[in-house]
């Protein structure tokens, strides 16, 4: 199996995590997020992990700081994926919403970096959040795209199957 990137993206509520956590039942998995380091700067401030509409904002707001100051999250995610490169993991997924972030990103890996869209069913995600970082997600042409539409119990196969016909 050779090492694969993905950066994956969905509105908040469809699953993201959870096929992430599903994932890494079958595959050396390393999972991390362009919003990490942002979420430890907004810890500094007060923010306690929430994760309401106003908290959603607040975040995507400060992290579009930090990418027209310095683009920290995209320098921050090369050194995860220069990391990934020289580990024993199989499967690297790397959550970024925004499409100029994920155009970034992609550039910095070279081209390595796969983008994967997930989207739920209608009882999984909202349409409006009130914030670019969510309700943009479906403003990129992602190479692969999933649909969690399936039970708990059927969807760990689905993914997994997914991700094999990709990464072999």
């Amino acid at each position: 199996m050779k090492k694969t990137v993905f950066v994956i993206n969905g509105a908040g509520g469809v699953g993201k995590d959870t096929l992430c956590n599903l994932a890494a039942k079958h595959f050396k998995v390393y999972n991390v997020s362009s919003i990490d380091p942002i979420k430890e700067i907004a810890a500094m401030t007060g923010w306690a992990g929430e994760k309401t509409d106003k908290a959603r904002k607040f975040l995507s707001d400060l992290k579009r700081l930090t990418v027209e100051y310095n683009d920290y999250p995209t320098r921050w995610g090369k050194a995860r994926f220069d990391e990934f490169m020289q580990s024993d993991n199989e499967i690297m997924f790397f959550h970024i919403r925004e499409a100029d972030q994920i155009r970034k990103y992609v550039e910095a890996t070279g081209g390595v970096a796969k983008t994967l869209l997930i989207r739920g069913g209608d009882r999984m995600s909202k349409a409006h959040y009130g914030n670019v970082s969510d309700d943009e997600v479906e403003n990129y042409e992602y190479d692969y795209y999933f649909v969690n539409d399936k039970s708990f119990d059927e969807v760990e196969k689905a993914f997994c199957d997914f991700l094999l016909n990709i990464c072999n």
